[in-house]
């Protein structure tokens, strides 16, 4: 096992530990630019999509170079695993948020194939029992 620091979580900064409703009452203009594109707008003090989306790139390649054959399991954040999905298959980083539903302890499979990333699976959560299955915390 390896820690990688390309693969945490998305700092939030100065928002860390707040609420929606807080964060667009102390830094409303933030927030919205920040809504508007995370890609680009980072949170105050915080980081922007484009810059986790960098980070994790470099671990994703850093593995291609290793030479490894078979599987690599790798484990992150939900923000940080959206935005390393939509790099990977050429979506917007900034629609993060609009475009990928990545649930608590979900597992996605991407092959890295001849002609670029393939994507089997996506947030699946079906080994998971019962209750703890169902699209909670999206």
């Amino acid at each position: 096992m390896q820690l990688k620091e390309g693969l945490k979580e998305i700092a939030y900064g100065q928002w860390e530990g707040k609420t929606p409703e807080d964060v667009n009452s102390e830094f409303h203009d933030d927030y919205v630019r920040w809504l508007t594109d995370p890609g680009w707008n980072a949170p105050t003090g915080g980081q922007r999509g484009i810059d986790i989306a960098r980070r994790s790139s470099l671990v994703l390649e850093e593995i291609e170079k290793t030479g490894t054959t078979g599987n690599v399991l790798v484990v992150s954040h939900k923000a940080t695993t959206r935005i390393m999905l939509c790099s990977l298959l050429g979506i917007d980083v900034g629609r993060f948020r609009d475009r990928i539903i990545m649930p608590v302890a979900a597992v996605s499979i991407v092959e890295i194939a001849t002609h670029g990333p393939l994507l089997h699976m996506m947030g699946d959560r079906s080994y998971l029992r019962g209750r703890l299955r169902k699209r909670v915390g999206t």
